[in-house]
């Protein structure tokens, strides 16, 4: 079990630095190239990667402190600090998607210069790299269950959305500014205006999926089938008088009510509550079980 959560730890930490060290090294590239080239959208471009090296932090934080073992304060570990790192990275994302949406709303009152070609290549190699980085940390943060990482795996894919209408938009321009069209110039916000709101979107229903996680969630009863079918199947379990399995973080804690034999003595309605528990630890994601006893009634 700690093997498996050190190899966690270890892989998750590994994909937040693959998001810090990818972002600054696109930000510095479309940023260098937007200026050269004169492209506003690939230099608004380049400040949305940056801010997702904020986002990236909050990751790298969240998982460090959902590593830590439970403690006095913490006796059900720290694993909601994942959720917690996800809301912020869903909050940063609607900030940035509101303000993507005001610059695009502002650019059409302003003239706008046509682009360089070299800004087309600058957005395409931005695409390629950003949706390689969401296939890897949204697979990774499915096989681990890292929130944080599903979260700002999506982060990455709203940087595609948003290079993708950098993509149309200075193509459109430089097409307009080659055939004479001065009106084509402003597909540029057009098309930023349509990506804010898919990130703002986006943002909101990540947003609402963490903090419903994060408020002591209990799984479903078909999600518990199995676990429950595990905990009668321990000789002297009689009945499941109460059973609450709840998500924290990466991981699930189970509280539950057997009904045991009343004539037994303590000490054996104590090793049944034990092997419940044990059972209960081998099933994947299940890191705690708080068993009560109750004298089985009809």
């Amino acid at each position: 079990m700690k093997a498996e959560k050190d190899e966690r730890y270890q892989q998750v930490q590994f994909a937040a630095w693959v998001g810090i060290i990818g972002n600054i090294l696109l930000a510095i590239i479309k940023g260098v190239i937007g200026w050269l080239a004169g492209s506003r959208a690939l230099v608004a471009d380049a400040v949305h990667s940056a801010s997702d090296v904020v986002g990236s932090v909050a990751v790298l934080i969240g998982v460090r402190a959902a590593k830590l073992p439970p403690d006095e304060d913490h006796p059900y570990g720290h694993g909601k600090a994942e959720s917690i790192a996800a809301i912020i990275v869903a909050v940063l994302l609607f900030f940035v998607g509101f303000e993507i949406a005001l610059s695009a709303i502002k650019s059409f009152n302003e003239p706008i210069q046509v682009p360089k070609i070299i800004a087309i290549y600058a957005v395409i190699f931005s695409i390629i790299v950003k949706e390689l980085m969401f296939r890897y940390k949204y697979r990774l943060g499915k096989k681990y269950r890292s929130e944080a990482l599903i979260t700002d795996a999506w982060h990455h894919r709203s940087d595609v959305f948003s290079s993708i209408a950098a993509l149309l938009g200075i193509g459109a321009s430089i097409i307009g500014g080659y055939i004479g069209v001065p009106w084509l110039v402003y597909a540029d916000p057009l098309a930023g205006l349509f990506v804010s709101i898919l990130i703002i979107k986006m943002a909101w229903a990540l947003g609402k999926q963490s903090i419903h996680n994060a408020m002591d969630h209990v799984l479903h009863e078909e999600d518990t089938a199995e676990m429950k079918k595990t905990a009668l199947a321990v000789p002297g379990v009689l009945k499941i008088d109460e059973f609450l399995a709840r998500e924290h973080g990466h991981y699930v804690i189970i509280d539950i009510k057997i009904a045991v034999d009343p004539y037994i003595t303590v000490e054996h309605g104590h090793a049944i509550g034990k092997k419940v528990k044990e059972q209960l630890v081998k099933i994947e994601h299940v890191q705690d079980v708080r068993v009560h006893i109750n004298p089985f009634s009809e």
